[in-house]
């Protein structure tokens, strides 16, 4: 997508064009997170970032069954050694 111009309105608030936003998948009241990288502003959608994290940490996540449901073992095992 080529660079588009957006405007900084009254309280630093800034006006994304529409098609950024559709194409974002964004609407009133969505979440997002900045970064300032040098003299760029980067945002993106929360959800991306939770997809991303989601991602990261399946590899630690067991096979089958739930991550709770292990927890709660180990801890059951951990009281009867105690």
């Amino acid at each position: 997508m080529a660079a588009l111009k957006g405007k900084m309105v009254e309280g630093g608030r800034i006006i994304v064009p529409a098609t950024v936003r559709k194409r974002m998948g964004l609407t009133e009241g969505d979440a997002v997170f900045m970064e300032l990288h040098g003299d760029e502003l980067r945002i993106r959608p929360a959800r991306s970032t939770l997809r991303r994290i989601q991602a990261k940490l399946r590899a630690f996540a067991p096979k089958s069954g739930l991550v709770s449901e292990e927890l709660i073992f180990e801890r059951r095992a951990e009281a009867e050694r105690e």
